[in-house]
């Protein structure tokens, strides 16, 4: 214990003279002293100066979080992020009368003394003496600062922000030696500088430009006097100050600064009153953050944005250190998205479907060759409101979105492309009778998967025998099921994984039996198109992607995630595909998607059982869309008389509800881009009777799919 003197104990100064020894009384302590009762603590005399001294020497300046602006591929913005809204500016964009109101009210004697101001701290000493209790501080703007520094460290943490707050001697004897350290490394331009962009000036904004934004809609270049002294008299308290919610008192306090740059001259008597005599006008900015200011109904897609930088170690090796850098923010996101593009998604899902509708629809396009997403939207909007949502429809879970739809017959073409590479002629004939019983298939391990049930086609008509070409017109279930078993099944899950389909939207492995040609598996629209751009590109699979360059605050270009472009067929097998599924868009059951302007498109519709589901899965040489129609908790049946789009439906297909959506959306996306044309082969005998049917296109022999889950086993036991 230290030393008394005859007579009594150490004197509170005297504690602290003792505590970090008489050479640093003029520095680190005093301000110590500017709380209450020193010796309430409870500090110990021995140790206590090296203590001081073990402090970290250097002060690590954190990156300061800023807002992040999202680009679509024209450098057009989608949206800006932030965890905390603030754009840092040199103190050359900053108006010369902030810097000195703010000087002026939180230490007028800034420029004169070092980081701690001796006659401040005696003042204070003084003052609070009297009052028994903390009437006043001895803080300098430096060591404000550095309390600032150790806030923005923390974050968002609530555990860490009250250790950068707390009023303890440690703490600020912490605060004091980097106060020390940033006045002899910066100089008080810099400190200056750095305070106006950390400090806090409430309502969202962090940052003297972001405030001059928020109250003014101006720069902070561009500031007035009255407006300035307004802002530095925030700093003190912002919700007190508020003069958004609190004019009068707002009022008194920027007066007060006003007053305060008049007695240290900074302006004149005169000036002073003249600024006081102004009536507050302000010009509010609302703060904009998030996906859900994006425009064109990109909100989903924005948020698809932020969910890859979270997820690819491209970022950061560790969840923790890519959330840090995306909440640092300060970055220009540049992605692929095609605004025209988007446009059309946007015009083309809403125009057929409104969010108030019992059912929802998402449609995803991708460019193929490349991956890259050019548009995603959905007839739900982004939000939080009624008839809104958050979860993106066109993505699996783990990206944001739900368990997925089964896709139904847009499944088919994997079976028929697995069965071209494995040396199966598309002339290939079946008796595809009206209905049959599931066929005995094996899975890649050797199981054999059998089932007592059986699958019917869709109408009665429906009857073989049938080839190929026409199958995929018609969408025979018998036919497909029988291509499967010749196939094998091992070699079509193969062919499906090549695509980039590996398990469900909703993370769990394959559900696996003869069905499995129909689609009974759930698939996100994201994975269905960049699927199906494979065959537009001859057979190239490429991995969806959605960032073209990242920039960070200081202009330094980080890497981004590329696209994985694997052959995943032949040319051959897919100009074969190209040949057939454009015939469904000729003669078949996507009729309705045919576009008018002489492009080739090709395609297949797809209908689940009940009607839970419907879909439309096209592309073009230069443009692959899928289109999802449904209830995404799956409690509508699309049937009966369904009202969706103002209009109403007995039943709907794939023909009659996505294929008029992916028309609209890939039509406008396609404006005035080259019309390219597919590489055809010469294909066998159309089939029986070479005519179509609209509604051929239903995946029968399916249980029935509710609130998310699905249950293999019910479907391959025709449940």
């Amino acid at each position: 214990m230290a030393k008394k003197r005859s007579g009594g104990g150490l004197t509170t100064t005297q504690q602290a003279a003792k505590f970090l020894g008489v050479s640093v009384l003029s520095g680190a302590v005093l301000a110590g002293l500017a709380l209450p009762a020193f010796g309430a603590f409870g500090l110990a005399a021995k140790g206590s100066v090296e203590g001081f001294d073990e402090i970290p020497s250097n002060l690590k300046t954190p990156p300061l979080s800023q807002r992040t602006t999202i680009l679509d591929n024209q450098g057009g913005e989608i949206a800006k992020v932030y965890s905390r809204d603030r754009t840092v500016v040199p103190l050359k964009d900053i108006s010369p009368y902030i810097q000195k109101a703010l000087v002026a009210i939180e230490d007028a004697r800034f420029y004169e003394h070092g980081a701690i101001d001796l006659k401040g701290v005696l003042r204070a000493l003084n003052k609070n003496a009297q009052s028994g209790g903390v009437s006043e501080g001895a803080s300098t703007l430096t060591q404000q600062y550095v309390k600032n520094v150790f806030i923005e460290e923390a974050g968002d943490d609530p555990d860490k922000v009250a250790q950068a707050t707390q009023q303890t001697v440690g703490r600020k004897v912490k605060e004091l030696k980097y106060a020390i350290q940033v006045e002899q490394e910066l100089g008080k331009k810099r400190i200056l500088n750095n305070y106006l962009n950390i400090t806090f000036f409430g309502e969202q904004a962090y940052g003297v430009e972001a405030a001059a934004q928020r109250y003014f809609s101006k720069h902070a270049k561009d500031l007035t006097l009255d407006e300035s002294a307004l802002l530095a008299g925030i700093v003190q308290s912002p919700t007190r100050y508020d003069p958004v919610n609190n004019r009068q008192e707002a009022t008194k306090r920027r007066n007060t600064v006003l007053q305060r740059m008049s007695e240290v001259h900074d302006i004149t008597p005169a000036e002073a009153e003249a600024a006081k005599k102004k009536p507050v006008k302000l010009k509010v900015k609302r703060p904009k953050n998030g996906c859900i200011t994006a425009v064109h109904g990109a909100g989903f897609f924005c948020d698809y944005v932020r969910e890859v930088f979270l997820r690819d170690e491209t970022f950061g090796k560790t969840k923790e250190e890519r959330a840090k850098r995306w909440n640092q923010g300060g970055m220009t996101v540049r992605t692929t998205l095609d605004p025209q593009a988007q446009k059309s998604v946007q015009a083309g899902v809403s125009d057929h479907v409104y969010a108030s509708d019992p059912v929802a629809s998402a449609v995803t396009l991708v460019e193929p060759g490349t991956g890259k997403i050019r548009g995603m939207g959905q007839s739900r909007p982004y939000g939080f409101g009624k008839n809104q949502t958050q979860i993106n429809l066109s993505v699996d879970r783990n990206m944001g979105g739900g368990a997925g739809y089964l896709p139904g017959s847009t499944f088919k073409p994997f079976t028929a492309a697995a069965a071209l590479e494995n040396g199966i002629d598309n002339s290939q004939s079946y008796a595809s009778p009206n209905r049959m019983p599931y066929p005995t298939v094996s899975d890649c391990q050797g199981n054999r998967l059998a089932s007592e049930a059986s699958v019917p086609n869709e109408s009665k008509d429906e009857v073989g025998p049938y080839k190929m070409p026409e199958a995929l017109k018609k969408s025979i279930n018998t036919y497909f099921v029988s291509l499967e078993a010749d196939t094998g099944l091992c070699n079509v899950t193969k062919m499906v994984n090549k695509l980039g389909m590996t398990k469900r939207a909703g993370g769990t492995a394959w559900g696996l039996g003869a069905s499995y040609t129909l689609g009974v598996n759930e698939a996100s629209p994201l994975n269905m198109s960049a699927a199906y751009a494979a065959f537009a590109s001859r057979g190239k699979y490429c991995t969806p992607t959605a960032l073209e360059s990242v920039t960070d605050s200081n202009g330094k270009q980080l890497p981004v995630p590329q696209a994985s472009c694997t052959q995943a067929m032949s040319p051959k097998t897919a100009d074969t595909i190209n040949t057939m599924l454009k015939g469904v868009v000729d003669d078949g059951t996507g009729k309705a998607a045919g576009l008018t302007d002489g492009r080739d498109s090709a395609g297949k519709t797809g209908t689940t059982d009940n009607r839970y589901s419907a879909w439309y899965v096209g592309y073009t040489p230069n443009m692959s869309g899928a289109v999802w129609l449904g209830d995404p908790q799956h409690q509508v049946q699309m049937q009966n008389g369904v009202t969706f789009g103002g209009k109403t439906y007995d039943k709907v297909y794939g023909a009659d509800g996505p294929a008029p959506i992916w028309k609209d959306a890939v039509s406008g996306a396609l404006s005035g881009k080259p019309a390219d044309k597919f590489a055809t082969v010469p294909i066998a005998g159309a089939g029986k009777d070479g005519k179509s049917d609209d509604g051929g296109d239903d995946a029968k022999g399916k249980g029935k799919h509710h609130g998310g889950k699905h249950d293999p086993l019910g479907d391959l036991l025709g449940q």
